[in-house]
């Protein structure tokens, strides 16, 4: 996030795309609907009916896969009604032009027939979000778990930028991370393309230094290979080991027959986890870690505040924490890890690692720090870019809409997408929880009334949802949160696999997949 969470509350405009953030970011939620209340006027860009259209001014139903024209369309408006912040453009930014150029085709008509949302609420929403004053832009995975993911942020970026909306109270570009430390393994190098604070795997000077810092002759110069690409270079054989910490690939990637596939193909697997997951069980060793309230250490969330975790319970059998399980792999590999605590490594990662050069375990100890923290004396940074962007000037980026990778068709007819529930963290913990369980149980897909009567089916009768790459079979919800002609699914049950559907199609960029649409067909099943 660009800004705080405590900001969204003293915005004047909120812009939320691609998130159900009632459901999967609650906390923050509460500051949205806090701002409501204070007078914001916030717009909720979402094809399925969520909590938050109840709080919002407007509401744009856009078919899924259509953010980038969405956005584009409102950055039309902007332009052409020049509502754009002329100042900020010249004084902070460049490239401008190309991207004024690239939206002229976005006009709210052609965008409406795209899109599916009236050309007037794309004139509405595109004048209320510039006029501000304040104005934030939330967005999940709905937004990046495209094949345009990257387009879709860049885009996103365009629109704050051109309205000045960055660097100051209540503005910015926030994205709302899934899991409690994807913003820390991401700084702490859990990227293919990058080293420890973001610091390119490319660059000489850069693995030059961790060379040294780490005491051995040289780092790989070539980038590593993303989640999707392992699996795939397992699958043909060239890839021969996998070492997987915390994740169940099975049941959260897509088209999990082929993950599945992928992961038997290894000459070795190697799971850590605290359960034994769906992918645990493929494992060759599993490796027995701690939860979080079993070790110490430090998470990151979602506004760069890197936080303390203090150790409550000691973990349970032969489990260790993550780090201790860690150091003694790399010491029976042949290389001395000199670490007696996670302290120990935080003082590491401050020495390499800039943006987090003045955080020590002594000052996390009050509320935690937002990076960068360039110096032990630094008090952190609410907000990014106040005075310039890292880069110095912002770079507006042309960007253009393309359908998605697999679209409905006769044969498969409807849209499928995929999201969270609020009673479920992701694929695992939380079914561990009784009282969850009770409260949620069971997947349920979510479809039309006017498909449903047009198909035979009634609410609560087991359907079958079919994809080019496999079938599940799960119960109806027949509820109108869905348009016509669009199923939704979460992908937290194994029993009924959502991803067993989607569609390994590729972010050229992020190589993220799409999860968010493919094509499926509905089928009753016979009783």
């Amino acid at each position: 996030m660009t800004n705080s969470i405590a900001d969204i509350a003293k915005a004047d405009c909120i812009f939320v795309i691609g998130s159900n953030t009632t459901e999967n970011h609650p906390v923050i939620a509460l500051k949205v609907k806090e701002a409501v209340r204070r007078g914001a006027k916030l717009i909720v860009a979402d094809p399925r009916y969520i909590e938050l259209v109840d709080w919002a001014y407007l509401w744009l139903r856009q078919k899924p896969g259509t953010d980038l024209a969405l956005i584009n369309g409102l950055l039309h408006v902007i332009i052409k009604e020049e509502l754009y912040d002329k100042d900020f453009i010249a004084q902070r930014t460049e490239g401008f032009e190309q991207v004024k150029l690239a939206v002229e085709e976005y006009t709210p008509e052609k965008v409406a027939e795209v899109t599916g949302v009236p050309a007037e609420d794309i004139v509405r929403a595109a004048r209320i979000y510039a006029a501000g004053p304040r104005s934030s832009i939330l967005y999940a995975m709905g937004i990046t778990q495209h094949i345009t993911g990257t387009a879709n942020v860049i885009a996103l970026a365009n629109l704050a930028m051109a309205c000045g909306q960055i660097g100051k109270e209540g503005s910015g570009v926030n994205p709302l991370r899934g899991q409690n430390n994807v913003q820390g393994s991401c700084d702490m190098g859990g990227l293919p393309n990058v080293l420890p604070g973001y610091q390119p795997v490319t660059d000489a000077e850069v693995r030059q230094k961790f060379a040294q810092a780490w005491g051995i002759p040289e780092l790989p110069e070539r980038n590593g290979l993303t989640l999707m690409e392992m699996m795939r270079a397992a699958e043909e054989g060239k890839l021969k080991g996998m070492y997987i910490l915390g994740e169940n690939p099975v049941l959260t990637d897509p088209d999990a027959s082929h993950v599945e596939k992928a992961l038997r193909s290894l000459d070795f697997l190697v799971v850590q986890d605290i359960f034994l997951t769906e992918t645990a069980r493929l494992a060759d060793v599993v490796l027995p870690g701690a939860s979080f309230a079993e070790k110490e250490g430090t998470f990151t969330n979602t506004e760069r505040r890197v936080q303390l975790v203090e150790k409550a319970i000691d973990p349970p059998g032969e489990a260790r924490p993550d780090w201790q399980i860690i150091k003694e792999i790399m010491e029976r590999l042949g290389y001395p890890a000199p670490y007696s605590s996670p302290e120990e490594i935080m003082a590491e990662i401050a020495r390499v690692t800039p943006i987090y050069a003045g955080i020590t375990y002594g000052r996390l100890k009050e509320k935690g720090l937002q990076w960068p923290v360039p110096h032990p004396e630094h008090p952190g940074t609410p907000i990014l870019h106040k005075e310039k962007f890292t880069r110095g000037l912002g770079q507006f980026q042309a960007v253009h809409y393309l359908p998605p990778a697999e679209e409905p068709d006769e044969e498969y007819p409807f849209l499928f997408t995929t999201g969270r529930l609020l009673y479920h963290y992701h694929t695992v913990i939380s079914r561990k929880a009784r009282g969850l369980e009770e409260i949620c149980s069971e997947p349920v897909v979510e479809i039309n009334p006017d498909d449903a009567a047009r198909l035979g089916i009634e609410d609560g009768e087991v359907v079958e949802i079919v994809s080019r790459r496999g079938k599940v079979k799960v119960k109806a919800w027949v509820t109108n949160r869905v348009p016509p002609k669009v199923v939704f699914m979460s992908f937290h049950f194994w029993e009924a696999a959502a991803n067993f559907l989607t569609i390994p199609a590729l972010d050229p960029v992020a190589k993220i997949p799409e999860y968010k649409t493919c094509a499926v067909q509905v089928r009753k099943v016979s009783t």
